[in-house]
């Protein structure tokens, strides 16, 4: 017989915010579809390693889900329940389901990032030193670079020679592929080494990449091993030196994204940051994109590129590229701006899990934790509240509202202590067009390493709540 709860206990089960674990209620049909959810995602993370490799993924699951790409499109007057996308340059996608309701009375939209953390080569990177050959390259986005050394690398990207010609590269990502990696200190000589801050132990200028050792067999030739690369890269490509000036080569960690932990409950891999949002993001609106009435209001994916380094550039979200979207399914200026001030957006990002091993960093009342959700993220931005859109109380409430009307368990996460740091999303850039946006996405560990690990049923909500706010909002 079940003991009866006492006053102040049924007082408490009503005030309190009590979160649990979300895997202590789920039925065996749903962890069916979490593992298989969770499958689709590693596939997609290890198709795309690089923000052009994300795009032509999505492009692909859209299109083979019936999206048209608009610019093929002669007449643009838009019905409801229309289909449609547009790739910018490669780098970024936006996708729509247009709606029953002029746009004038606003979109619901979700805004994710494809790019992650990496080590990009300079433009004129091949060198030869004590008879190797090395790569030079350029950190991109807010890395610890120590954590780049000794990982197996694989090199991705494209070059584009004068004539227009572009030339894939993809290698270290297939059986028997080499790889690359950048060299570290043994211990026996590390000791001056070991006693720098972290953030000098390994320079930026000294994260060159280990590309080659055999020498070109001609003996009058200065720099061999050097040319041999070339002599490589030539016969397989069909490029030059001076090719390496205009191309976008990509170095990110070789390995495949794989299950954690032996419940098989997480997932490690590189770019959760921000692949786990985007992949949810898309297969929210692919979702609905299958239903049989059009949505009253119409309905936008935006997957953006060049967020790890402040969204600059014309296919990051300061650029005009979203606005010129959602002014596709305007009459006027005067209606693009009403659309504007009377859109919702989710800005699909993730938050810092809460760690126990470094639990000093964290306001434990104020972080999120794996396995319980998806995270709403009031504001981010660092001292002061400094770079962050501060998503209004009514936004905020009505976004609860809908998680919890459908059942989709919410918590609020905080990154890290006041003053520890900090961090931003695209919400701002949002903001500043004047919709209504809040931060929501996955909780992850080790963020912005080579190896990031976020919870399955974690990223499983977070696509539940994605419906629903596309749904709903």
């Amino acid at each position: 017989m079940a003991k009866e709860k006492s006053k102040g206990q049924e007082l408490a089960d009503k005030l309190f915010f009590n979160l649990k674990n979300c895997w202590d209620d789920i039925d065996e049909k749903t962890e069916k579809e979490i593992d298989e959810f969770a499958q689709s995602y590693k596939q997609f993370l290890d198709k795309g390693k690089t923000e052009r490799e994300c795009v032509e993924a999505a492009v692909e699951m859209l299109e083979n889900n019936g999206f048209t790409n608009i610019d093929t499109l002669k007449d643009k007057k838009f019905k409801a329940g229309m289909k449609i996308y547009q790739n910018i340059r490669g780098k970024s996608v936006l996708a729509a389901i247009t709606g029953k309701k002029n746009s004038a009375e606003g979109c619901n939209i979700l805004g994710a990032h494809i790019d992650s953390p990496r080590l990009d080569l300079k433009q004129n990177p091949l060198y030869e030193d004590a008879d190797f050959a090395l790569f030079d390259t350029h950190y991109y986005g807010g890395i610890k670079k120590y954590q780049w050394t000794t990982v197996p690398l694989a090199m991705h990207g494209v070059f584009v020679n004068e004539d227009g010609k572009k030339t894939t590269v993809k290698i270290g990502e297939e059986q028997g592929d080499p790889v690359f990696v950048i060299t570290d200190l043994l211990p026996h000589l590390a000791k001056e080494q070991m006693e720098k801050k972290a953030s000098e132990v390994v320079e930026g200028e000294n994260l060159d990449i280990l590309a080659g050792s055999r020498p070109y067999k001609d003996k009058d030739v200065k720099e061999k091993v050097k040319l041999g690369i070339l002599e490589i890269l030539h016969e397989k490509y069909g490029i030059t030196e001076k090719d390496f000036a205009s191309a976008e080569i990509e170095f990110v960690p070789a390995y495949k994204a794989s299950d954690i932990g032996l419940d098989r409950s997480m997932i490690g891999a590189y770019g959760h940051d921000d692949r786990c949002c985007s992949f949810p993001a898309l297969k929210a609106i692919i979702a609905l994109a299958k239903e049989k009435t059009a949505p009253e209001k119409t309905l936008v994916c935006y997957l953006s590129d060049k967020e790890e380094t402040g969204s600059a550039g014309n296919t990051g979200a300061r650029s005009t590229n979203f606005e010129n979207f959602l002014a596709m399914f305007c009459d006027n200026e005067s209606d693009l701006r009403l659309c504007f001030s009377r859109s919702a957006m989710l800005s699909a990002d993730v938050n810092a899990a809460f760690d126990p091993t470094y639990a000093g960093v964290f306001d434990k009342k104020n972080a999120s934790f794996m396995g319980k959700g998806l995270v709403l993220t009031k504001y981010t931005g660092s001292g002061g509240k400094y770079g962050a859109s501060d998503a209004n109380a009514e936004f905020c409430a009505k976004v609860q509202a809908i998680m919890s009307r459908n059942k989709v368990q919410w918590q609020f996460g905080e990154l890290g202590k006041v003053d520890k740091g900090g961090g931003g999303t695209i919400a701002l850039y949002a903001a500043n067009l004047g919709m209504d946006v809040l931060d929501c996405g996955v909780p992850v560990l080790s963020m912005h390493s080579p190896f990031e690990v976020i919870s399955k049923i974690d990223l499983y909500t977070t696509y539940s709540g994605y419906i629903a706010f596309l749904k709903n909002a």
